[in-house]
C-alpha cells in the first residue's frame, strides 16, 4: 500500500511541473513503487489530467487504502480452505472433535493401512479414535495411538477460530501439492490422487485473555504408492492454554505446544525441533524443505530430516 500527500495545497496549483516534481520526490523515497501497477495508474491519470487538488487529494487517499496482494500471495503458503472450499467444520467444542471420518482412499502409514480419521480441535489428526488429551506428550507415546500432529495443545475454539476439514480430489489442489512434494523429494516424482486437508484458522487457546490465535494446517496426501504428510505453520502467536500451566494474559510458558507424528510402534516418530519448549513461538521460521513454515514428511518410508533447531526470538514474546 502507498499514501501520497505532496501537492501544494497553499498554492493551489496543479500544473505538470508541480505533479513531475512531487512524485520524482516521492518516487525517490520508495523505490518499491516503480513496479507497482497501481501506483502506475494514479501516475498516468494524474498528470495527464488537469484534476482539481481535493480531487487529485481524494484519488491518492484511494491508492493508499488498496491492497495490491492477491489472496494467493497473502496465503501462498497455505492450501485453500474454508466452507467454500467444501469443508466441513468442527463443532464449537472445548477439547471437541470431529465425527468419526471414513477415509474415501485409505492412508497408509508405516505399515498400517487406517480407514478412519478424527480431527481433533487441540490440533491432532488421529486415527481410529479421537483425542482429547490437551496437554502433549512427547513421542514416541508409551500407549501407542497413532497420530499426526501440527501443534498440539489446548485449543479453544468457544473462545475463537475454527476448525475445517475435507477430502479432495480437486485437480487444481493435488496439481499444487504433486508439485511440490516433487519438488521437494525429486527422486520420487509424485501425482497426488488424494488429500485431505484440516486447518485451525486463527484458533484460541483455552483461558484465553486476550485476541491471539493460531493459523496452522496438516495434509495428508498419497498417489495410491507413497503417502506424505504436509504441515503448514501460517501465525502461531501463543503455544500454551491456562490448563498446562500458560500464562492466560499471554498463551505463553508452562508446557508448551507439541508438533510431529506418532506412528504408535515406538520405532517411526518425529518430534520437530522446539517442541514442548519455548521455541516453538518460532515453527513458522522452520522447515525440513527450506520453505519456511512448512515441514513434509514421507510417511510410508520415514528418513529423519537433518534440520538445525529453532531459536528462541524474545522479540515474539512482546
Amino acid at each position: 500500500m502507498f499514501s501520497i500527500f505532496c501537492f501544494d495545497k497553499e498554492r493551489n496549483t496543479t500544473s505538470e511541473s508541480q505533479h513531475l516534481r512531487c512524485f520524482s520526490s516521492f518516487s525517490g523515497c520508495s523505490s518499491s513503487l516503480h513496479g507497482n501497477p497501481v501506483f502506475q495508474v494514479f501516475l498516468t491519470v494524474i498528470l495527464g489530467s488537469r484534476m482539481s487538488p481535493s480531487s487529485i487529494f481524494f484519488l491518492l487517499i484511494l491508492g493508499s487504502m488498496v491492497d495490491t496482494k492477491t489472496s494467493s500471495e497473502k496465503g501462498s503458503l497455505l492450501y485453500p480452505y474454508g466452507p467454500d472450499q467444501g469443508d466441513e467444520t468442527n463443532p464449537k467444542l472445548d477439547d471437541g472433535t470431529s465425527e468419526a471420518i471414513t477415509l474415501s482412499i485409505p492412508f497408509t502409514f508405516y505399515g498400517k493401512t487406517h480407514q478412519t480419521a478424527f480431527v481433533n480441535n487441540n490440533g491432532v489428526i488421529s486415527f481410529d479414535k479421537p483425542v482429547r488429551q490437551y496437554t502433549p506428550d512427547p513421542f514416541p507415546l508409551a500407549d501407542g495411538r497413532p497420530f499426526v500432529t501440527p501443534f498440539w495443545a489446548d485449543v479453544d475454539n468457544v473462545e475463537g477460530g475454527d476448525i475445517f476439514y475435507r477430502q479432495s480430489t480437486d485437480p487444481a489442489l493435488l496439481g499444487d501439492i504433486s508439485q511440490h512434494i516433487t519438488q521437494y523429494f525429486p527422486e520420487s516424482p509424485f501425482t497426488a490422487t488424494w488429500a485431505f486437508v484440516a486447518t485451525w484458522d486463527h484458533v484460541a487457546y483455552w483461558g484465553s485473555k486476550s485476541d491471539k490465535g493460531n493459523t496452522f494446517q496438516a495434509v495428508l496426501t498419497t498417489d495410491s504408492k507413497m503417502f506424505y504428510i504436509i504441515l503448514n505453520y501460517w501465525d502461531i502467536q501463543w503455544t500454551t492454554g491456562a490448563a498446562s500451566d500458560g500464562d492466560a494474559e499471554t498463551g505463553l510458558g508452562g508446557t508448551p505446544a507439541h508438533a510431529g507424528f506418532n506412528s504408535g510402534d515406538d520405532t517411526n516418530f518425529y518430534n520437530i525441533p522446539g517442541s514442548q519448549t519455548d521455541a516453538i513461538i518460532n515453527i513458522t521460521t522452520t522447515s525440513n524443505v527450506k520453505v519456511p513454515g512448512r515441514w513434509v514428511f514421507r510417511v510410508d518410508d520415514f528418513q529423519a530430516p537433518d534440520v538445525d533447531p529453532p531459536q528462541l526470538d524474545n522479540s515474539c514474546w512482546l
